[in-house]
């Protein structure tokens, strides 16, 4: 993201309905449901309309009669109809109960699987609190809006069209009295809508912010506490605070404001009725029934016009989400490549890039590559060391192996198969990589090693944990391998997580290895101990691997060293020591006397 962290604002502002209208898709296998459901919540919202038809016959039939059985029957006739109409509601609420909490985790689900399906380069740009905020909060959001107010959007329109036309067909005069605030309520809800949909899409958007302060200052806790930087971060969570609080008061003062016009509105029209009504029964112009009747569905209407306010800022709420929603679908997932054969050896085996560049998407216009022309073969069965100053690309270009990142020119071959042709599922197959950052997930430590390989069993599980020098310190662990490691397995130490995200890479014997810096969070005896069962794996593979230290170049048959987006020499550990200066001042520890 840019800036502010903030998502980038839709290129064109678009109306509520357009944007809810994106739903459809996932709310057209309830459709028959949903529907089912409105009709039932139009029949009981027009039971209400009947109560002042059963009063009119009261007033001016039994009561005018003086008829106590009339009256009864009645009253029991009321009953009836005002327990049909809450039974009909109450049945509404168990129709789409299940089935809009379907389409919930459809959605969810939907959501989820796109988020892995995009590439590294979305996620770079994404804070990961606005994301979980889509997939939580506007989720939410949007099940309330098809659960009420899509529904009673339809049974109050209906509701009050029917009951405008009872009003003028029991007495059109009273009836003109009634609508005359239908007008100055429209322009109203209209100047409502273009304020609070702007509103109610920058509340979603901070408090997506506000996930994720949040959720960086939990799994910062340690930087935080060991910095005492507790009261600085309070500050400036208490500033997002502050905004998203703001934002929430406008939105209800612009709610609040539209409310109470909406309802000082028909009240007034409802009084004005009231007493041209009551002039026209003192003067025989009209009967005491029709009034009460009149009157008793005037008030009926009050709930479906008075709630317009609400279901209109509900559903501003949710084509907000629905925006924010399909702002993360619409992006373009990575493609899944060609279908070309798995690679072979053969006479341009091994890993090849030619003429490779590679430039950030979100980088300023003008800027120059992160990579440049860049030129490297790692022969079969080769590793091949990758060293360069901080900065130099080193992490960009092997990323550009298993396509989390797409280089921008040139280009990638495994055993001769330009990568681009092959499907993401079997590249993934061939290339398995290590990061310098390890990243567990909140399960067993078994778990997070077999994530490595698809199919592998508990016997590559020990091998890959010899490897990496783990099976001590998991075995020790309360349940061995099947311990749970917590979230980012922050109850292990930081070498024990990278021992056992280099376990993960060779779990299933890979055709090719991109190792990041594996060893930098090892002790000196761990780190023999892991080079040395890290040759055998080495000797099968073809590998690339990120080196800072002598030891670890040290495992390469060859080294390349890259230098401002460039490789400039490529040879063995002694030749480059003996004959490039950079090298020389690199592996004496003194980066910042080669050129950057």
């Amino acid at each position: 993201m840019t800036g502010n962290d903030e998502p980038p604002p839709p290129a064109e502002r678009r109306s509520a309905v357009r944007s809810l209208c994106r739903l459809w898709p996932y709310v057209r296998p309830v459709r028959g449901k949903l529907a089912v459901a409105a009709a039932v919540a139009v029949v009981a919202s027009c039971l209400s309309l009947v109560i002042p038809l059963a009063l009119k016959w009261i007033v001016d039939g039994p009561v005018a009669g003086r008829d106590p059985s009339g009256v009864w029957a009645g009253g029991l006739a009321l009953l009836l109809l005002g327990a049909a109409e809450a039974g009909l509601f109450g049945v509404r609420r168990v129709l789409l109960a299940r089935p809009l909490a379907g389409v919930e985790a459809d959605m969810r689900a939907a959501l989820y699987r796109h988020l892995q399906r995009l590439p590294v380069s979305f996620h770079d740009r994404w804070p990961s609190g606005q994301l979980l905020s889509r997939g939580t909060t506007d989720l939410m959001l949007l099940r309330i809006f098809l659960a009420f107010p899509l529904v009673f959007l339809l049974v109050n329109g209906v509701t009050i069209v029917a009951g405008c036309v009872i009003l003028l067909l029991q007495d059109w005069t009273l009836g003109l009295v009634l609508l005359a605030p239908v007008l100055p309520m429209v322009v109203l809800c209209a100047y409502f809508e273009e304020r609070y949909s702007r509103a109610a899409r920058r509340a979603q958007d901070q408090a997506g912010d506000v996930t994720t302060a949040v959720e960086e200052s939990v799994l910062g806790v340690r930087v935080t506490k060991g910095f005492g930087r507790h009261r600085s971060q309070e500050r400036a969570f208490a500033l997002l605070g502050e905004r998203l609080r703001g934002t929430e008061l406008r939105k209800a003062r612009l709610l609040g404001a539209l409310w109470a016009l909406i309802m000082i509105l028909p009240e007034l029209a409802i009084g004005a009725a009231l007493v041209f009504g009551v002039v026209r029964v003192a003067d025989g112009g009209l009967s005491a029934g029709t009034l009460v009747a009149f009157l008793s569905t005037a008030l009926a209407l009050r709930w479906p016009v008075e709630s317009i306010g609400f279901l209109l800022a509900v559903t501003q709420d949710a084509a907000a989400a629905t925006d924010r929603f399909f702002e993360v679908m619409d992006a373009p997932e990575a493609g899944t490549g060609g279908t070309a054969p798995a690679p072979g050896a053969g006479a341009t085996g091994g890993l090849r890039l030619e003429g490779v560049e590679f430039r950030y998407p979100d980088a300023p216009a003008g800027a120059p590559p992160v990579l440049r022309g860049v030129d490297l073969h790692v022969r079969p069965g080769e590793t091949m060391a990758l060293v360069g100053t901080t900065g130099s690309g080193k992490t960009t270009l092997i990323s550009l192996v298993p396509r989390l990142h797409e280089a921008t020119a040139g280009r990638i071959t495994l055993d001769g198969v330009d990568i681009t042709d092959l499907p993401r599922e079997r590249l993934r197959e061939l290339v398995s990589v290590a990061f310098e950052e390890p990243t567990l997930f909140s399960a067993s430590a078994g778990e997070n090693v077999l994530m490595g390989a698809e199919g592998a069993q508990e016997a590559d599980l020990e091998r890959a944990l010899a490897v990496a020098q783990a099976a001590g310190f998991v075995h020790a662990l309360p349940e061995g391998h099947r311990t749970q490691v917590g979230e980012q397995g922050l109850s292990l130490s930081g070498g024990q997580r990278q021992r056992l995200a280099l376990a993960r890479a060779v779990v299933g014997s890979p055709r090719f290895l991109i190792l990041d810096d594996p060893l930098s969070a090892l002790d000196v005896h761990t780190e023999a101990l892991v080079e040395s069962a890290l040759r055998e794996v080495l000797a099968t593979t073809t590998a690339l691997v990120v080196a800072h230290r002598p030891s670890t170049v040290l495992l390469a048959d060859r080294v390349a060293l890259l230098s401002r987006g460039r490789v400039t020499a490529v040879g063995t550990h002694h030749e480059l020591l003996r004959d490039n200066p950079e090298y020389a001042s690199l592996m004496s520890g003194h980066e910042g006397g080669g050129p950057r």
